[in-house]
């Protein structure tokens, strides 16, 4: 018996579509105590599904880097979630979350067994974000590092660290929160990625293996290198946002959103925010655009510039 949603759903599994938010564990389920669960959120909005097939690849490596076994492939995935998107009216925007978790126990109770994986692709409606901006303050809260957490990987054990820094913001009259890294550099914010432009230049956080460099992100910046724009990859601190021209977030939930207001200052709809929106959705109904290669984690503290 499927219990109450706040919006239209249909999730596919055991081998059939469901309506509605059907039971997929049980109290002695791995994943619900112990966390042993990843996924993935891909978009279906004004009829198109942008990078859809990245998404659906991505939660197959994220399986392996939590010792879950990919048994879906990612053509299958795609292919699920257009006959998904398909249940929905054309007008509706939709969140696509395909997910692996463990349902058994390993020899150690900590552990679980990777051959009792099992998945569910969960399709529903909710609205994209309108962009009129949103607040921001710097987190207490750090990234964790690949050491101490699975950061190479979109799994639900990393979400209640960013919960903590979502809440804190709230509790101070802000939005969302800069989340910085264990030495104290940005690493992203607590629900997305982050850019910034400062005297005609666009800066992001260089990976450094303490977030996930989302595929929105990738985009937008191959995006914005394709427009001949100059981007820059590096080690940045707080003091830079706080000093910058404009901000803004990408990911997959909302897409590309501008901030205005860091801390006591307000900030303006900046040019390059606008060019990057109006990229990004050109591209999603044109599927026409380059991605730059994806490059290797660095811990190199030195700028890497993309595009001139």
């Amino acid at each position: 018996m499927a219990a109450a949603t706040s919006s239209a759903t249909w999730t596919y599994f055991e081998d059939k579509w469901h309506e509605g938010n059907v039971p997929i564990m049980g109290p002695r389920t791995h994943a619900a105590w112990l966390c042993s669960v990843v996924f993935d959120g891909a978009r279906a909005f004004e009829g198109v599904t942008p990078d859809l097939e990245m998404h659906c690849t991505r939660v197959n490596d994220s399986a392996k880097k939590m010792f879950l076994k990919p048994i879906v492939s990612a053509e299958t995935w795609v292919k699920l979630a257009r006959e998904g998107v398909d249940r929905f009216s054309r007008d509706v925007a939709l969140y696509i979350r395909p997910m692996y978790w463990a349902e058994k126990e390993g020899p150690w109770v900590q552990a679980h067994d990777p051959e009792s994986t099992r998945w569910c692709l969960s399709i529903y409606e909710a609205p994209m974000r309108d962009p009129k901006g949103f607040s921001v303050t710097l987190s207490p809260f750090r990234r964790p590092t690949l050491e101490t957490m699975p950061v190479d990987a979109k799994a639900g054990c990393l979400y209640p660290n960013n919960a903590r820094a979502l809440f804190d913001a709230h509790a101070k009259g802000f939005d969302n929160a800069m989340v910085c890294d264990m030495l104290g550099n940005v690493a992203e914010l607590a629900t997305s990625n982050v850019f910034m432009a400062k005297d005609g230049i666009v800066y992001t956080p260089i990976p450094n293996g303490t977030f996930l460099a989302g595929i929105t992100r990738r985009r937008v910046l191959g995006l914005l290198h394709d427009a001949g724009v100059t981007v820059v990859e590096k080690v940045m601190n707080y003091k830079e946002f706080e000093e910058a021209d404009e901000i803004f977030s990408t990911g997959n939930y909302s897409k590309v959103v501008p901030v205005t207001r860091i801390e006591g200052r307000s900030l303006a709809f900046g040019p390059f925010y606008k060019q990057a929106r109006e990229l990004y959705w050109s591209f999603a109904h044109t599927s026409k655009a380059s991605v730059p290669a994806e490059k290797s984690v660095s811990m190199n503290r030195n700028p890497v510039t993309i595009g001139s």
